[in-house]
This record gives structure tokens, C-alpha cells and sequence, in this order.
């Protein structure tokens, strides 16, 4: 897991193996995002907000469910 700076997110993790992206949010919330490619996983740790990557491009687009 990979800690991030942001109002609403703690860390996030991937699994390049199952295509698996991990997100920890600060209200102590895990969730798991299935069939995520490695690029949006890299996008997500690079953007400037990662709460926006997320809203845009993760959140609606890919199958989850909280762990």
C-alpha cells in the first residue's frame, strides 16, 4: 500500500496478478476495484488529486466491493 496525500484517501494498492486495485479511504473504509489495468493504477499515484482520479476515471468504470 502506497500512502497519498488527500482529503478523502489514505493509501491505495495494486495487484498487477488479478488486476486488483486496493483503496483505504480516512473514514477507516477499505475498497477493492476489479480488472483495473496497471496504467490507471500508475495514473492514480501520479495524479495531482487523487480523489478526483478517482471520481473521473475508477468510480462508475470498474466492478468493487468493499472489504
Amino acid at each position: 500500500m502506497h500512502p497519498v496525500t488527500s482529503s478523502n484517501l489514505a493509501a491505495i494498492g495494486y495487484d498487477e496478478d488479478s488486476e486488483t486495485l486496493q483503496i483505504e479511504f480516512l473514514n477507516n473504509t477499505t475498497y477493492q476495484y476489479f480488472d483495473v489495468p496497471a496504467h490507471i493504477f500508475s495514473d492514480l499515484l501520479n495524479a495531482d488529486s487523487a480523489g478526483g482520479y478517482l471520481a473521473k476515471h475508477i468510480k462508475g468504470h470498474y466492478r468493487y466491493s468493499r472489504v
